[in-house]
Formats: C-alpha cells, sequence, structure tokens
C-alpha cells in the first residue's frame, strides 16, 4: 500500500515530468498545497493561482458550472489524480478457511487416531498366536472382512474432511455476505456535487478532483478540498487534529477542507483537489498499511510484555504505590497514564455503566463452553472405563499371558476406545451454537434490508429483541415530512386557509416573497412531479419547501429573485442550528445599508419582534401584551392542531455605522415580524397501528421533538402514544432541564427517576436534552429490568444520544452523515414501522436460538448416555464414530440452518421483552429437553438389550474387533437418527404451543433440509455398508424405525401437557454474566474501553477448554467481529466502526454541544468529572517510535502536530485543552499517540 503514496505512483511521475496538455496543475502541488493550513494555505493560493478561481480554471473547471461530466474527462481525472476509494483488505480465500478449520484440536485427534487405526489395520499378526491374544481378538474368521478393516479409518479421514469442507464453506458464504453488506452500506452514501449547472448527487467513489462540491450541515467530506464560498461554515477536526473545537471555515483566513472531518454547521461549496489515497484520510491509511508489515514479528513480543504488565498491574495494585500505571490498550501499545489528580490522590473509581454488546453471544459461549467442559469430562471417563474393562477382561478375568506378538492387537483396541472417547466429545461440544447464533443474525440482517432496515452492527438486531423504550423524532418518523402551508396569520388577519393573492397588500406581498426566496438554503427548491398528476417532489429541508411551496401557492416565483440575488452576493448567513432555532440572511443594499430576512420558531423570533406589518402595509409598535394576545389567539389554535408555526420577519440596518455582526444577540432584536405560518405534517397512516402494537409488546414510545409543547401533544394524541384522560407527562425542555437539576445545576439521578417512567413527550428539546433522558434512562434503577432503549435521530447533534443509546436509527433519507455514522441501524425509508419490523426480527433471533437449543442439547444428551453407558456396558458404542459424526453434522450444520432461519410471525409482538437477564433455556424448555430425552433413551436402551429377541434378529453386542455390521445394531442408529428427525419439527415450538406444523411451509428451508436428511439416511443405511457400520433394511423394519421415531412427536404433546408450574426443581440455564458480576481484575482491564464485549469476555475465560468447541466458537466469533468491523482493512486497528471506504474514516467525532442551558459532559469518558478530573485532562505519551517507521519524515503529519504546538512536549494534547483523546482502537489513535 505504501507504494501508492506519491513517489511510487507512475502518474506521479509523469505529472511531474511533464505537464499533460489538460491540466496545468500537478498531483505533487496539488498533495504539497493540502498539507498546508489556516493562513500559509491562503498565501499559497494567492501567490501561485492569485485565487481559487485560478486553481479552478488551471484545473480545468468552473465555480458556478462545475464539470461538464463527460466519461473521458472523468477517466482522465481519474488516471491523473486517483480514484476516490482506498481499496479495501483482500477476503479469506476458501483454502486458507479450510486451512483453519483443520486447526482444530478435536479434529486433529481424530485424523491421527484414524491414521493409526489405518496402519495398524495392514498389519497381519501370525494366526497361531492370535488365539492366545484373548477373547476379543479372535471371531474374525472371513479373511475378506479382516481385509476390510482399513474402512473404518479410511471413513473417518472422510467424515472429517466433509466436517472441514462444510465449516470452510460456511464461514466463506458469511464472509460473502457480509461484505456484500458492506459494499450496499457504502453504495448508500452519496455527495452533491455541480456538474454541468446541474446539481446532482454522485456516489462518494464517483468523486474526482476538480468536482465543485457542496457542503452542507451534517456532511462527512469525502474529499479534500478549497472553499470556494461558505455560509457561517463550521467544521469538526477533532478526527484529524485531535482538538474539539470547531474551526471557522471561510475564503479570507482558513479555506481547506479535509476528508473525514464533520460539517457541524453552515454550508458552501469547494472545489476538490484531493480525493483516494492523495487525500488526508488516505495519506494516514497507507501509512498505517506500511507500518502495519513490519508489525508482525513484534506480536509475540507485544503478548510478553501485556503478560508481564497484567503481573506488575497486580503487585502496583497489592502495594498501592503512587506511580504512573501502564494500561493496556486494545492494540497493545502500552501509553501512560496518570492516574492520580492535582492533590496527589489516586483517582477515584467513576462508577459508570459501559454499553454492553453481544449480550446473546456471550450467553452462548459461556453455555457451550459449560458443555464442552461436561462433555470433555465423559469422553476421558469412557476411554478410562473402556480401557480399565479391557484390561481387566483379558489380563486377569481371562488370564492372557503378555506376548509381544499380541501388541498391534492390544495397539488397536486402545486406538480403537481413543476414538469413541473422541467421537464422543465431537458429539457432545455444541460447536453448532455460534454457528446458529451466526446464521440467524446473518439470515435476519438480510432480510431487514428488504424491511428498511440497514443494520450497520450485527449486535443491534439481537439487542432490538430486548427493547423496553423507543424515543422517537416527530418529524419524518411518525409524520411524513411532506410539509405543507395550510393556516397563515398575515396583514393582520388570521387565514385558516392559505389566502388569496388580493388579500395581502402589494408591500408586503414582496418582503414575504422575497424573504422566502432569500433566506431558504439555495439547494432547497420544488421540483415538478415525477409522475404525470403526481404532488410536486420536495428537495432539501422540507420545512424551507413548505414555504417555497406558500410562494408558488400565492402565484409567485422564487427563482426569479433567486436569479436575480445569487447565493454568492449573500453578505452574511446565520444557518440554522438546534440552539439558535432560527435562520437569517444579510443582504447588502446598492446604498450601503443593510437588509436581513429571519425565520424560525414563533415563540421565540416573537419576542424579538418589536413591531409588526398591519393590514395597510405598515409597520405598528408590538407590544408583550399584543404578543401574548397574538400567542394566544393565533400559535395556540395552531398549534393544537397539530401544525408547526413558524415565524417570518426582517429588520433594515442603516448605512452611517457597520453592525458588529459576530454579536448575534444584537443582531436578532428590533425585527418586524411579516407573518407567522402554520405548516403541517400529516401524521404517516400506518404509525398509530405500529405504535400500537409496540405498546402490546410491552414497549413505551417516547416522543422527543423540537417543535412546540401543542404541536407536540397534538400529534402525540393522533399517534396515540398519549390517550385522553392519561396520567402522563408532557414536558418542554426547560421545564425538564428544571426539574431534574438541583440548586448547582446539577443532574441527579434520582430526579430523572421520578420523571422518566411517565413522560411521553418531551417537546422543544435540544440535543442535550435528548442524550440525557437516554441516560437517564438507561442508568435508571427503579424498575428490576434494565431498560433497554432504542433512539432514532437524523441531525448531527443526535449523535452523543444515538451512541448513547442500546441502539440508535437514523434516519437514511433525512439524516446527516454524523448521524448515520454514529447508529447501529439506517432507516432507509425514515418510517416508524421499521423499526417495529426490527423489533420482530431481534424477538425472532432470540426465538430461533433457543429453538435450535433445545433440539442440540436433547441430542447431546441423549447421544452422550449412549455413547458412555454402551460402551462400559457392552465395551464398544454402540454409534459408531462416522455415526456419530454423521450425526454431529445434522444436528449442528443443517439443524443451524433449518431453525435459524425461521421467519418471524405477529405472535412475536404479544408478548413482553425478554430482558437482559434472561436465560437462554426456560423452564419450559428444560422440560422439553429433558421429556425428549427420557423417550428417546428408553427407545433406544430397549433396542440395544432387547432388540434382537423384538425383531428376531443377530444380536450385535459383545461383537469382536473387526466384526461385520450387524442388522441390530442398524437399527439403533437409524432409530436414533430417525428421533432426531421428528424432534427437529418439535424444536420449532419453546413457549410450549401445540401445534408444532404451524406455519411450516412458509420455512422452504427447513422443510427441504429435513427431507434432505431423511433421504441421505435412506442411502446411508442401504448402502453405506462397512464404513457407516450399517446393513440395509427390509421394509418391515424400515416401518418400524419410522414408527418409533413419529412417537416422539405423540411424545411431545404429552411432554407440553405437563404444566411447568409443577416442575418447580428444574434449573434454567445459559445466564449470561451481569455487569455487577465480572471479578474486578477483568473490569480493570477494560478500563479503558467504553463498552463490555461479553462474547470476548466468556471467550477468555473459556480458554482453560481445549477441545474442539472453543475453536470452533472462536472462528465463528472472528466471522461475526469481521463484520462488526465492518471489514476494516487494518486488523490491528478495528473498531467496530471503522469502514473501508474513505467517507467513514473519521468515526469519532467528539461531539460537542454549546447550549444555552448548563455545559452538560456528553462523552462517557468525562460522566464522572467531579470524581476523576484527572481523566479529562491526561497527558498522553507517546510510544517509541518505532512502531510506525515511515512517520518520521512524512510531511502528511508534520501539520497534525503543527496544532499543539503550544503543549509542553511535542505532540502532546496541551493539559488545559480540553479536547478528549480520540477512543482508543480508531486508526487514528495509535497515530497520535505516536505523534
Amino acid at each position: 500500500m505504501a507504494n501508492n503514496s506519491f513517489r511510487g505512483s507512475k502518474h506521479g511521475r509523469r505529472a511531474e515530468a511533464n505537464h499533460e496538455p489538460g491540466f496545468s496543475c500537478s498531483l505533487m502541488e496539488l498533495r504539497a498545497l493540502m498539507e498546508l493550513r489556516g493562513p500559509e494555505a491562503q498565501t499559497k493560493i494567492q501567490e501561485c493561482y492569485g485565487d481559487v478561481n485560478g486553481l479552478c480554471s488551471r484545473l480545468r473547471t468552473s465555480p458556478t458550472e462545475g464539470l461538464d461530466g463527460t466519461l473521458d474527462d472523468l477517466t482522465r481525472r481519474r488516471l491523473e489524480f486517483g480514484q476516490n476509494v482506498i481499496p479495501p483488505k483482500k477476503p479469506k480465500t476458501f483454502l486458507q478457511l479450510v486451512w483453519e478449520a483443520l486447526q482444530d484440536i478435536t479434529l486433529i485427534i481424530l485424523e491421527v487416531a484414524a491414521i493409526i487405526s489405518l496402519g495398524l489395520s495392514f498389519y497381519r499378526p501370525p494366526d497361531a498366536d492370535r488365539q492366545n491374544c484373548g477373547r476379543a481378538a479372535r471371531g474374525v474368521q472371513d479373511d475378506s472382512e479382516s481385509e476390510a478393516g482399513w474402512i473404518e479409518g479410511a471413513a473417518i479421514l472422510l467424515s472429517v474432511v466433509c466436517v472441514v469442507l462444510v465449516t470452510a464453506f460456511n464461514d466463506w458464504s458469511k464472509e460473502k455476505q457480509f461484505r456484500g453488506l458492506q459494499s450496499r452500506i457504502e453504495q448508500e452514501q452519496k455527495f452533491t456535487v455541480v456538474r454541468g449547472g446541474q446539481v446532482t448527487q454522485i456516489k462518494v467513489s464517483e468523486m474526482v478532483v476538480g468536482d465543485i462540491a457542496q457542503v452542507k450541515y451534517g456532511d462527512l467530506l469525502p474529499a479534500d478540498g478549497i472553499l470556494i464560498q461558505g455560509n457561517d461554515l463550521k467544521i469538526d477536526e477533532s478526527s484529524l487534529t485531535g482538538e474539539s473545537d470547531h474551526v471557522k471555515k471561510n475564503l479570507d483566513k482558513d479555506p481547506m477542507l479535509l476528508s473525514g472531518t464533520h460539517v457541524m454547521e453552515g454550508s458552501g461549496k469547494m472545489l476538490v483537489t484531493a480525493v483516494g489515497l492523495n487525500s488526508q484520510t488516505g495519506i494516514i491509511f497507507s501509512l498505517l498499511g506500511a507500518s502495519e508489515e513490519g508489525e508482525g514479528d513484534e506480536d509475540k513480543a507485544e503478548k510478553d510484555k501485556k503478560k508481564k504488565e497484567k503481573e506488575k498491574k497486580k503487585d502496583e495494585r497489592k502495594k498501592k504505590e503512587k506511580k504512573d500505571k501502564k494500561i493496556d490498550i486494545k492494540d497493545g501499545a502500552p501509553l501512560e497514564m496518570q492516574p492520580l489528580n492535582d492533590d496527589g490522590e489516586p483517582e477515584k473509581k467513576a462508577n459508570v455503566r459501559k454499553k454492553e454488546k453481544s449480550v446473546l453471544q456471550g450467553k452462548l459461549t459461556k453455555l457451550a463452553v459449560q458443555i464442552g467442559k461436561a462433555g470433555l469430562f465423559m469422553s476421558a471417563l469412557t476411554v478410562l472405563i473402556l480401557i480399565t474393562r479391557f484390561l481387566i477382561d483379558t489380563f486377569w478375568i481371562q488370564a492372557v499371558v503378555w506376548t509381544n506378538e499380541c501388541l498391534p492387537i492390544y495397539i488397536q483396541f486402545l486406538v480403537n476406545f481413543f476414538i469413541i472417547g473422541v467421537t464422543v466429545l465431537v458429539v457432545a461440544v455444541p460447536e453448532g451454537l455460534p454457528l446458529a447464533v451466526t446464521i440467524s443474525l446473518a439470515y435476519s440482517v438480510k432480510k431487514m434490508m428488504k424491511d428498511n432496515n440497514l443494520v450497520r452492527h450485527l449486535d443491534a438486531c439481537e439487542t432490538m429483541g430486548n427493547a423496553t423504550a423507543i424515543c422517537s423524532d416527530k418529524t419524518g418518523t411518525l409524520t411524513m415530512n411532506r410539509m405543507t402551508v395550510v393556516q397563515s396569520y398575515i396583514a393582520g388577519r388570521y387565514h385558516k386557509r392559505v389566502p388569496e393573492t388580493d388579500q395581502i397588500p402589494a408591500k408586503i406581498m414582496d418582503l414575504l416573497i422575497r424573504g422566502i426566496g432569500v433566506n431558504c438554503a439555495y439547494t432547497t427548491k420544488i421540483m415538478p412531479p415525477e409522475k404525470e398528476g403526481g404532488l410536486p417532489r420536495q428537495v432539501g429541508n422540507k420545512t424551507e419547501c413548505a414555504l417555497l411551496g406558500l410562494a408558488l401557492e400565492l402565484r409567485r416565483d422564487y427563482q426569479t429573485i433567486r436569479n436575480e440575488i445569487p447565493e454568492e452576493s449573500l453578505f452574511k448567513v446565520y444557518t440554522f442550528n438546534s440552539v439558535r432555532k432560527s435562520m437569517s440572511t444579510v443582504l447588502r443594499n446598492p446604498d450601503g445599508s443593510y437588509r436581513m430576512f429571519t425565520k424560525g420558531a414563533s415563540e421565540i423570533l416573537l419576542r424579538k419582534c418589536c413591531k409588526i406589518l398591519t393590514g395597510s402595509g405598515e409597520a405598528k409598535a408590538f407590544k408583550p401584551r399584543d404578543r401574548d394576545e397574538l400567542v394566544k389567539k393565533v400559535i395556540e389554535p395552531m398549534a393544537s392542531e397539530g401544525l408547526r408555526t413558524i415565524c417570518l420577519a426582517y429588520r433594515d440596518f442603516p448605512n452611517n455605522e457597520e453592525p458588529d455582526w459576530d454579536n448575534e444577540t444584537l443582531i436578532l432584536t428590533g425585527l418586524t415580524c411579516i407573518a407567522v405560518v402554520g405548516i403541517e405534517d400529516p401524521v404517516r397512516p400506518e404509525v398509530p397501528e405500529a405504535i400500537r402494537k409496540c405498546q402490546r409488546a410491552g414497549i413505551t414510545v417516547r416522543m422527543v421533538t423540537g417543535d412546540n409543547i401543542n404541536t407536540a401533544r397534538a400529534i402525540a394524541t393522533k399517534c396515540g402514544i398519549l390517550h385522553p384522560g392519561d396520567d402522563f407527562l408532557c414536558l418542554e425542555g426547560k421545564e425538564f432541564n428544571r426539574r431534574i437539576r438541583n440548586q448547582l445545576g446539577e443532574i441527579e439521578q434520582e430526579r430523572i427517576d421520578k420523571i422518566w417512567p411517565k413522560l411521553r413527550v418531551l417537546a422543544r428539546s435540544s440535543p442535550t436534552d435528548k442524550h440525557t433522558l437516554v441516560k437517564g434512562i438507561i442508568d435508571s434503577t427503579v424498575l428490576e429490568q434494565r431498560q433497554v432503549v432504542a433512539v432514532t435521530g437524523d441531525g448531527t447533534n443526535d449523535g452523543p444520544a444515538l451512541k448513547k443509546a442500546d441502539v440508535g436509527f437514523a434516519m437514511g433519507i433525512a439524516g446527516t452523515d454524523v448521524a448515520k455514522e454514529a447508529s447501529d441501524i439506517i432507516l432507509t425509508d425514515d418510517n416508524f414501522t421499521s423499526i417495529v419490523k426490527a423489533v420482530m426480527w431481534g424477538r425472532n433471533v432470540y426465538d430461533s436460538i433457543s429453538k435450535f437449543l433445545q433440539f442440540q442439547l436433547t441430542v447431546n444428551v441423549v447421544a452422550v448416555i449412549v455413547a458412555f453407558t454402551g460402551a462400559c456396558i457392552t465395551q464398544d458404542s454402540p454409534l459408531k464414530a462416522v455415526q456419530m459424526l454423521w450425526v454431529n453434522l445434522i444436528m449442528d450444520t443443517f439443524a443451524s440452518l433449518a431453525l435459524a432461519t425461521e421467519p418471524p410471525t405477529e405472535a412475536l409482538l404479544l408478548r413482553n421483552p425478554y430482558g437482559r437477564n434472561k436465560p437462554l433455556i426456560s423452564r419450559t424448555m428444560m422440560k422439553n429437553i429433558l421429556g425428549h430425552a427420557v423417550y428417546q433413551l428408553t427407545i433406544i436402551f430397549t433396542l440395544l438389550f432387547v432388540g434382537e429377541k423384538i425383531f428376531d434378529i443377530d444380536c450385535g453386542r459383545n461383537a469382536p474387533l473387526h466384526s461385520p455390521p450387524s442388522e441390530h445394531y442398524t437399527i439403533v442408529f437409524n432409530t436414533f437418527v430417525l428421533m432426531q428427525l421428528f424432534n427437529e419439527l418439535n424444536a420449532r415450538k419453546i413457549h410450549g404451543e401445540r401445534n408444532v406444523f404451524e406455519g411450516m411451509f412458509n420455512n422452504p428451508i427447513f422443510c427441504s433440509i429435513v427431507l434432505g436428511t431423511f433421504v441421505i439416511q435412506i442411502i446411508i443405511v442401504q448402502f453405506g455398508g462397512k464404513p457407516f457400520s450399517c446393513v440395509s433394511l427390509n421394509i418391515e423394519q424400515w416401518l418400524w424405525c419410522v414408527l418409533m421415531g413419529m412417537g416422539s412427536l405423540l411424545w411431545g404433546q404429552l411432554v407440553s401437557s405437563v404444566p411447568t408450574s409443577w416442575l418447580k426443581f428444574l434449573k434454567t440455564a445459559g445466564h449470561g454474566t451481569k455487569q455487577e458480576e465480572i471479578p474486578e481484575e477483568e473490569l480493570e482491564e477494560m478500563k479503558d474501553l467504553d463498552e463490555i464485549d461479553h462474547a470476548e469476555m466468556e471467550l477468555r475465560r473459556g480458554q482453560v477448554l481445549w477441545c474442539r468447541g472453543l475453536n470452533r466458537i472462536q472462528t465463528q466469533i472472528r466471522v461475526v467481529n469481521a463484520f462488526r468491523d465492518s471489514v476494516s482493512p487494518y486488523p490491528g486497528l478495528e473498531t467496530p466502526e471503522s469502514r473501508s471506504s474513505i467517507h467513514n474514516f473519521m468515526t469519532h467525532p467528539e461531539f460537542r454541544i454549546e447550549d444555552s442551558e448548563t455545559q452538560i459532559p456528553l462523552i462517557d469518558e468525562v460522566e464522572g468529572e467531579d470524581e476523576a478530573p484527572t481523566k479529562r485532562n491526561s497527558i498522553i505519551i507517546p510510544p517509541p517510535l518505532n512502531t510506525l517507521p515511515p512517520l518520521q519524515s512524512s510531511p502528511a503529519l508534520n501539520n497534525l502536530d503543527r496544532k499543539n504546538k503550544d503543549a509542553s512536549r511535542p505532540g502532546l494534547i496541551p493539559p488545559n485543552s480540553a479536547s478528549l483523546p480520540p477512543c482508543p482502537g480508531s486508526p487514528l489513535h495509535s497515530l497520535e499517540t505516536s505523534l
């Protein structure tokens, strides 16, 4: 990857040598330019190109028209300046996956045992001595039979190959699915550019150098560029520099825009100057790639270092020395931290609840490890008993004398016993468990795409099933986001419909239309309908579209005003944000005076008006008394009908003195009110039903909106969140803050606990309030179950709330890139009903896994007991190794496919959420497992010990080594498999339902797997012969086997008739580890991670278990993680959100919301601020630079350092800056620490 940096690239060399006739600007020049910042860059542009327009002409592009967009031109630009993609890491090949599957310890043991058995089967001891080797060694008279002794060894090897291929294929197909999903997520990302004078949206990867891109609030910049025109543009560059303060961008001081940074305010246009590997993000990526190649050898050393560090930590904890502790980061680079505060006391531990993820995977891993341990114990015991019995029987009871000739025969017996032991282990360990989770999640994720849920993190799917609360936005989610002005107050009259043109005085009309045309973003417009007779298309901000629609209804054209006053000629724009709740545009008149148009929330703007236009078109004084009357007579009636009220106003500034444009409070006073309009956003017709479903499913829906409280209450009633006569709370943001804060202005959890259970609507709320509410509900301990909260958000400022919530939903249409980046699921249709679908799928994942568990554990219990008792009583397992491997394949791989792909039903929404602490195996399931095990064991043992009498056939017990397969044992095997097949039908229901066939035919995968297994079983029994230890059965015997199999369906009805309440003695199983139960040492290790990954934690604990399960489980979890980390190009630097496209590179903007209310620290790391002041100001000491060799000389990074020059040592974040270091594990984290 390093060779993509400029010196290695041939295009670079060519461009340097001779400028192509096309562009008089080389790649190298542009790269050098983009490495400058602020005033330096400005000077450089002026010296070399005159201004940005000069650079545009050199790049053959127009600042207003953009590129012409012809294919030749775009191709030439891609060749010259590169494409806007960062190549992802290659996926593992199928052979690599096969090799990984072969690493499995139990499979290796089986292979070794099979090879020894193969070798020994070719050994022929002299016949004469065979008589003296004990009873078991005799009995093989038929030479052709004894020559076939090699078959069993070969069959075991073959079945191992099958298992390996199936495993590898599963992993391969999952990875392929996840990559498909990944590319789908990347295709969703589009950006607005101007091409051929038309504003179009293109995929981020299609952007080229020379494009003119429109940037707006909430965008994540996909390439580097230079600002051409900007309105009040503020950028969060923390992902590149670590500085959390927003950087103002303008043409005079700092026009440089960098890829991977977030637009936090304002709008503008930029000229794209660097894409892909040549952008700032790309350069950092290639450096990381280069550094990674040299890291392989250091891994081992690093692990040892970690071990030593852990021991050191323990000693330190014991001695409590006041020294700097070393703390592990995910990357393994040790990082010095100062856990001492100013008084030199060790910091107190902030008691912060961490976000828990993969809870389900954690429970399963724990369960699998426990079962594995039991299986290991049983298999060891089986081998031990077999060997002991053999020795006692041969040397003591028969008193055989030891001779060396018999040694190979004895070894053959030992190998045989060993193979039996290993097969017991293979059957006992449920390595299909993680597979079932992965298949179930992958299947759900794929299907959820059709239900308009684009899942970004697999865990979110499972967590949604437990959701107990949903905090939803109003606009666009509960409503249609198609806004129209339906009422207005203009020129002293209240119009219940849009007024006729002649009812409005010409002067007011002129001001109104001009204000609407200029003071709405120029990217917002109303386009003609796509279909004849359809509704006009609204593009851009929907509230502004409603105002533009009003202008069109008044038969005036806003476009003529925009043509007359182009966007470049606007003097100043105060863009809308959540604190201002208004937008203003200032025009400069020819005589030097200014006029400002403003629009915004009516109750806020009316307080700033001192005049109002009357029916005559003149302005009259507007006193507080008049304002209260207007609120009572106009705004409240509009709001009570669910309308959003917007006030339009203006102000003239004389030309004798220049106002201080930065002092917003002074500028936004003394306004003259033009009109107040009521905008309707109808409730989506399907929402009330969806909310009713949620309430029935035990999920509370709360509405959090920025609208006025009366509007919010009216819409909430229409949706069914509130019902007339309910005792629920509707609060405004201010009142909410007053109630939850103490005298010192600090938020208290007890106060939140008094409010949230009854709160249903939070109006006029800021993003900070949303975050506070979500955090308050999650941390609350009022109810015994911890609340699992889902949140929807679309704005940049919703980022913190989306990250804090258990599941964050971002809007696919109205959502900003920043919100999508912070979310877990993207709603591609912005519709609330899609959230209900997500709940259904989440619950379905839980149920699918429980179904699989119920089936799997029944088989495990029966197979292990049969193999164990059979081996102990008859000296040989009734089920042979190859048969066991076949059973294992049915129940692990096929059953997980069949049961994990059940589609969800509406019935899932008729019960309350399970909650985080629900055990995987409920009492009812335990009853089913044990009940069916009793039936199956009874049948098998009856067949085993009296089967030969019932069927009148030869007895198969105590057969000597290499004896031919018997009908007796074939019937046992066949019945066993058929009982599992019919029990698979029983396993489809886990809540004790009677009808197990219900909805079976809706699942073609299930039907085909059950039928397929049955057909293969017939082939194995009839034609399997020696390798499968089978003899073909006649039709009567087959019917008996099928009948005994079907018996388990009837038995199932009997089992479900027994009330679970009688069986109090049954224990539940499969509990997860609660956060409170995690031992101190482990918590200490997780101190610097902001979430607890239960799956990884259980794996670490289970490392004592060396057997097959763990290896398979680890492979499964690796695959899940690979998806969760979205196939990041650099495994060492994976964070849950790191992406392989530039667009998603920077993933942790340090959100900073400056609100008019008291500042609330928003980032989890600062939550216990008064307890641990050091955490925020901790100094990062860089590790030795040898981990990232190319960094020292890189010019790309020198500028990253420039911001931090005032620090006490180069590269340290200054102790007084409030910036938080980026999250450990983000690619830039390691980069920054090494600077």
